[in-house]
């Protein structure tokens, strides 16, 4: 078994939610004089989660009106999904033959996620440490890639999914787009916004329902 190791973060990005989402895990946690405190990885290095964070924040950089993917958490995010049952291609056809084929046969290649992600992360190299611009090129070179296709949607998918699964904190990427979490019904609020625009706050699945809620990549997470 490797060292744990930790991805130093904003404190910021660990309350509400995502606090909740890491409650098995803070007594891991070290709050830093700083303001920061330490993530336990279940995947990644340190220096590889650094690269990915970099990386997810050209993809879904913050601007003037919203903050991007390193305040969502998506690094946290992808490294839960990795170190579970996804990473290690559980659930896909993995035996041979090993081709090339048209996108609706979906993924034929050899390698499964935590396989790509290693590979694509070592490629990338001082990636952390070089200007946005410089960021950017190299993003632009790997484009065609099956890394970059993962690392492309995984970035989207952590900034807009249910903060139980390690990103989206603070709900920042439902509030970005108006979503208002996963709602059942609207059956009770009809006569009481009749005729008023009703937008509700986002709520995550978990604030809906009142009770904890155990994320399907926590099944056998290595």
């Amino acid at each position: 078994m490797r060292r744990r190791e930790f991805l130093v973060i904003n404190a910021g990005v660990i309350t509400g939610l995502l606090g909740a989402t890491l409650a098995r895990e803070l007594s891991a946690l070290t709050t830093e004089s700083s303001g920061q405190v330490r993530v336990p990885l279940r995947f990644f290095t340190a220096s590889e989660a650094r690269i990915v964070e970099a990386a997810c924040e050209r993809i879904f950089p913050a601007d003037a009106k919203s903050p991007g993917a390193k305040a969502a958490g998506v690094v946290i995010y992808i490294d839960r999904q990795l170190a579970g049952p996804y990473g290690r291609d559980k659930y896909r056809y993995t035996k041979p033959p090993f081709f090339e084929s048209v996108p609706e046969h979906g993924n034929q290649g050899r390698d499964n996620p935590r396989q790509v992600y290693r590979a694509g992360v070592r490629a990338l190299g001082d990636f952390a440490s070089i200007s946005p611009e410089e960021q950017d090129k190299k993003l632009a070179d790997i484009e065609g890639t099956r890394f970059f296709e993962l690392l492309k949607a995984h970035t989207i998918e952590g900034v807009f999914s249910d903060p139980m699964h390690g990103g989206n904190a603070n709900l920042i990427g439902w509030k970005l787009i108006g979503f208002p979490g996963p709602r059942m019904s609207y059956r009770d609020d009809i006569d009481r916004h009749f005729g008023v625009a009703y937008r509700p706050a986002p709520a995550s699945l978990q604030q809906i329902l009142g009770r904890a809620l155990k994320p399907w990549e926590d099944e056998g997470s290595e």
